[in-house]
């Protein structure tokens, strides 16, 4: 047991519903979270970019960022995990998926897709002109 890392949640109910439905619209970022990125961090290797530490209470906080679909990542950003490791603790706090808005809507209702990209039903109809714009500019 030897360096191995615990998962903690600061919001652990919040941090499942995003991920099922990264799992449901997103299926390769969740693979790669759940068989290659998860196992990883486990066992201390720290993946993603380093964008705070914090030395009194010795943490480091990352932004892991996810394979998407490039159209996805234009139209909603891409998607990223942020997670807090402690060090002396030897635990990882698992804080967020990003894009939080898209990921919780589709959590709660089922989402519509327009050309492979999932459509917001409270942004629709600007979601819908990025995505056109996007293949008009692709053309």
């Amino acid at each position: 047991m030897k360096g191995i890392y615990l998962f903690e949640y600061i919001n652990e109910n919040e941090f499942h519903k995003l991920e099922r439905s990264l799992k449901k619209y997103n299926m390769l970022a969740y693979k790669k979270l759940y068989f290659e990125y998860y196992p990883s961090l486990k066992e201390g290797n720290f993946l993603g970019e380093l964008i705070a530490t914090n030395k009194s209470n010795n943490t480091k906080t990352y932004e892991l960022k996810l394979p998407t679909d490039i159209l996805f990542a234009k139209v909603h950003g891409d998607i990223k995990l942020n997670y807090i490791v402690y060090d002396t603790e030897k635990i990882i706090m698992l804080d967020k998926l990003q894009p939080v808005k898209i990921l919780s809507e589709g959590h709660q209702s089922e989402l519509v897709t327009y050309k492979g990209v999932m459509v917001s039903k409270e942004n629709s109809e600007k979601d819908l002109f990025k995505i056109n714009l996007l293949n008009m500019l692709q053309k």
